[in-house]
């Protein structure tokens, strides 16, 4: 029996979302955050205030770049990274 892998090339490479800094609004950066993951505001405003922290994982650029602005016009600090590796 042999074993194939195939390498699938698409155009969009998985994105995430990174809070770097919350900012001196963090409970408005939070209830972004929490539109964003559908967290409770309580875990939304603990994960702001450990940051850098990663907000979102494997989502296409559009929707990476769309969360990035919400949480800048929250007053938040925040970067989009392009997956390096498959399935990490």
């Amino acid at each position: 029996m042999t074993v194939e892998y195939v390498l699938l090339v698409c155009d969009d490479v998985p994105h995430d979302v990174v809070l770097t800094d919350p900012g001196a609004r963090v409970i408005d950066v939070a209830q972004a955050v929490r539109r964003l993951t559908g967290l409770s505001l309580w875990r939304s405003k603990v994960l702001a205030t450990q940051a850098p922290a990663s907000i979102l994982n494997n989502v296409p650029e559009e929707a990476a770049t769309a969360a990035v602005s919400a949480l800048h016009d929250a007053g938040a600090e925040a970067e989009t990274r392009e997956r390096s590796e498959w399935g990490s």
